[in-house]
């Protein structure tokens, strides 16, 4: 006997939610067997090899120092760490390589205080506050304020006594470049009637110190580290805020009497735009465990730079700082872009 038109229409509806409860059960069951399998993929990383690409080129103090942590990182993460040396003014063609690379935290790039000089000083194609983002520092670096072995100037205050009487001459490598923007700075600061001579290497800059084609150079020590300790150069004083590790015997510009001048160099890693947070702050907690490792520390400081980290957060702030700072000494300088 067939069931009543209400009997069937009840049972109909009841098979209807059952199936409804079973599709929602076994979606539940799917969502929960595939979450897992998400949740270790995002964690997986480093899954490939890391590449570094540095805005000189190889042999240089960025380029040891980068190589030098790069080892490190790779013993960390078990997965090669490569350097890609792309030089050229500004960073452009380094900022290029990354700037169309996948945004995963295997493309990396280093930037240094000349990134921030540059933002001001060059026309770019990039933006290297908005395009990238900070992971850590590196290493900190000083200027020294040289001359050549038979220079009659014993320390700073008497070239500032000589500057107070005649014309004195500079040298730094490339125009823009950190030591160029520092010797503008100092004669600024210290109100002194000087010619800035460019020149194209380190190694030039030494040899017109040595013949007294210059009267001071403005220099890093890892950069003319053989002349200052085989005595063909001296330091007269060094542009951070203390004393060097590598100069301890060497004053400050501002103990020398130049209070207001400090200038200080970096190098840093950066990411591009768009790096998952996760990944930045796993980078940088890398970073900053191999840079204090004692062997590291060591071979940085034996170079002549600090080992120095920092947060995403901190290094940005440093950023900002440094631009508006070589932003002033540009204007000053009448530097054109």
């Amino acid at each position: 006997m067939p069931l009543p038109k209400q009997a069937r229409s009840d049972n109909l509806n009841k098979l209807t939610d059952r199936r409804r409860i079973l599709h929602k059960a076994l979606a539940t069951s799917l969502g929960a067997l595939a979450w897992p399998s998400i949740t270790s993929a995002q964690a997986v990383f480093p899954s490939q090899a890391i590449r570094i690409v540095v805005p000189f080129g190889p042999g240089g103090l960025a380029d040891i120092s980068t190589r030098l942590a790069g080892q490190k990182l790779a013993e960390k993460f078990s997965q090669p760490v490569l350097v890609d040396n792309r030089p050229g003014a500004g960073g452009v063609a380094a900022a290029g390589v990354i700037s169309s690379a996948p945004s995963d935290g295997h493309h990396l790039i280093l930037f240094s205080n000349g990134t921030a000089i540059s933002k001001s000083l060059l026309k770019l194609p990039f933006d290297p506050q908005a395009d990238f983002v900070p992971i850590s520092s590196l290493a900190y670096f000083d200027l020294n304020l040289l001359v050549g072995r038979d220079s009659k100037f014993t320390d700073l205050r008497a070239l500032l006594v000589e500057g107070g009487r005649r014309q004195l001459t500079f040298g730094t490598i490339n125009p823009g470049s950190t030591q160029h923007l520092s010797a503008e700075l100092f004669r600024s600061v210290a109100r002194l009637d000087t010619t800035l001579i460019p020149f194209k290497t380190s190694g030039e800059v030494q040899l017109a110190l040595q013949r007294g084609d210059i009267d001071v150079g403005f220099e890093s020590y890892a950069a003319l580290r053989g002349g200052i300790e085989s005595g063909a150069l001296r330091a007269l004083a060094t542009t951070g805020p203390s004393r060097t590790a590598w100069l301890p015997n060497v004053p400050t510009v501002k103990e020398a009497g130049v209070s207001d001048y400090e200038v200080t160099g970096w190098n840093a890693l950066y990411a591009p735009k768009g790096t998952p947070v996760a990944v930045v702050e796993t980078l940088g907690k890398a970073l900053r465990e191999v840079i204090a490792h004692p062997d590291m520390r060591k071979r940085l400081l034996d170079l002549g730079v600090e080992p120095r980290t920092s947060s995403s957060a901190e290094m940005a702030d440093l950023f900002e700082r440094d631009r508006r700072k070589w932003a002033q000494v540009i204007q000053l300088a009448k530097l054109k872009v």
